[in-house]
């Protein structure tokens, strides 16, 4: 940094009382300043001029990216174009192929023809597996008509269970529970709340709630610790109620 310096002062009436008066005014000092400033300012030009002359090289630089940018453009249209040549090549080539394949699906429809009429050889052999098939029929009403027995003695257990948790359980899906709780919210009777419990795995899953329970994932892990299902219902139906107060 540059020191200023500072005219010290000095007593006018003792310089004019002395036999020669004379007063110092520091012209070197001046000199060294006005040096200091000159060079200041050649300096600074010297500066701008580089600038200058940098950002010309700079410029020069983009505008020849630039134009070498356009130039491979240019070659890429021209690529392009020679692409698009050959793709109608390729184009008209398979509209022939279509033609040749459309003669070949005639000809395969003859052959086609041709096999109807030994299918119908085939009748017999069919009529046998119908036959099969009728026999199998009744093998699956009748284990139908065992399901249907033990769904009666299992109905009035679950029927049971739905009035203790004050709850509809339905079964919507292979290893999936449709859980709802109808007439919860008393200021809207037709308010859906109601919960998927996907059991196909030994790790208890919800993939669906409505409306969304925001303690579900801390009940959930409480279920799967303890494997009570019904404990769940219940703690479930408490949040769903709690919800409706807090919306209140």
């Amino acid at each position: 940094m540059t020191q200023v310096a500072r005219i010290p002062k000095f007593n006018l009436s003792a310089i004019l009382d002395a036999p020669n008066p004379q007063i110092d005014l520091k012209l070197e000092a001046y000199e060294t300043s006005t040096r200091n400033f000159l060079k200041a300012v050649s300096n600074y030009t010297q500066r701008a001029l580089a600038e200058i002359t940098d950002r010309k090289n700079a410029q020069a630089v983009a505008t020849k990216q630039l134009a070498e940018k356009m130039q491979h453009m240019e070659t890429e249209t021209n690529q392009c174009k020679v692409r698009e040549l050959e793709l109608i090549g390729v184009l008209d080539k398979e509209q022939q192929e279509k033609r040749e394949a459309e003669t070949s699906v005639a000809a395969f429809r003859r052959q086609l023809a041709s096999i109807k009429e030994k299918c119908s050889s085939l009748d017999v052999e069919m009529e046998q597996h119908r036959v099969v098939a009728a026999n199998m029929r009744r093998e699956r009403n009748r284990e139908q008509t065992v399901l249907q027995t033990h769904a009666a003695h299992i109905t009035p257990e679950l029927v049971d269970c739905e009035s203790k948790l004050q709850c509809l359980v339905e079964g919507i899906d292979r290893d999936k529970i449709l859980v709802s709780f109808p007439r919860l919210d008393a200021t809207d009777l037709n308010h859906d709340f109601s919960l998927v419990i996907d059991v196909s795995n030994h790790s208890y899953k919800v993939p669906t709630t409505t409306p969304f329970l925001p303690t579900l994932p801390i009940l959930l892990d409480m279920l799967n610790q303890s494997r009570d299902i019904y404990a769940f219902i219940k703690q479930v139906r408490l949040a769903f109620s709690e919800l409706i107060l807090h919306s209140d």
